[in-house]
């Protein structure tokens, strides 16, 4: 019996595998990709980084000014973060089975967070610009709906994932909804959320470089200035900046994660 199972996963496996081959060699006849130029280009391009693409010592005079934009590219997407928490959490209240009000409130917030999440985060940043120009509210707030329909959905998963026996025994005793909420489901569920939050940070702050490139913002304006007026060296130092920020700034995420865990 076992090795029937056995042989039914390695051939699904198989199957799966050899889809996939299919796939990718019609892919290619498609688009008349040539595979061997496409490893010719990817050495050169290594080659061209490593003698063009590299920091140098003038380019350091740049770097308080890459230090400015990468610190308005971080407050930006903390504060978008924050500010899209607040609503994010109403709805995941609204939209949990464990503490909806009611069926209806479900599906609503539900369907609001899948909009907000479905929507790209480079279509929210060219909508906005339409009506907002090139500004940093442009990209606040692109981040700011992106951020939303994630939050709801992680918010969400917390919620759901709080033990029902706690719940149910201060309903028992004839507990009120909100004091379900705040004594249960809350101090339960606060860590889960402040995780999310933190990790939502992190992802923002990577998708803000290539928000500043649309609406003229942060460390990505600033890369998108320096690589289009050929000044690789300075281009190279924004990524490398970007590139130190955002380990960091994980590191410290996750040491507040195992720390509130």
């Amino acid at each position: 019996m076992q090795t029937d199972i056995y042989i039914r996963r390695r051939n699904n496996s198989l199957m799966l595998f050899g889809l996939l081959i299919v796939l990718m060699i019609v892919s290619i006849a498609v688009t008349q990709y040539d595979v061997g130029r496409g490893f010719t280009s990817l050495f050169k391009a290594l080659e061209w980084g490593l003698s063009t693409f590299y920091p140098d010592g003038k380019s350091l005079g740049k770097l308080p000014d890459i230090m400015a934009k990468l610190w308005d590219t971080i407050l930006i997407s903390i504060s978008s973060t924050v500010t899209a928490a607040v609503p994010a959490l109403f709805l995941a209240f609204m939209g949990s089975r464990t503490t909806r009000a009611h069926a209806a409130f479900t599906a609503v917030a539900r369907g609001i967070g899948s909009f907000f999440r479905n929507m790209p985060l480079v279509a929210w940043a060219m909508i906005l610009m339409l009506a907002f120009s090139q500004s940093s509210l442009t990209g606040f707030l692109a981040l700011f709906f992106g951020s939303l329909g994630f939050l709801v959905r992680a918010f969400m998963e917390a919620l759901d994932e709080v033990d029902t026996g706690t719940i149910e025994a201060l309903r028992a005793t004839g507990a009120s909804y909100f004091h379900v909420v705040f004594r249960s489901v809350v101090p339960c569920s606060s860590p889960q959320i402040v995780s999310w939050l933190l990790f939502m940070i992190e992802t923002n702050i990577r998708d803000a470089t290539l928000v500043g490139f649309l609406t003229g913002t942060g460390i990505g304006f600033a890369f998108d200035i320096y690589y289009k007026s050929f000044n690789y060296h300075a281009a190279s130092l924004v990524v490398v900046v970007t590139v130190i920020a955002v380990i960091a700034l994980e590191a410290i995420s996750n040491h507040i994660r195992k720390a509130i865990l």
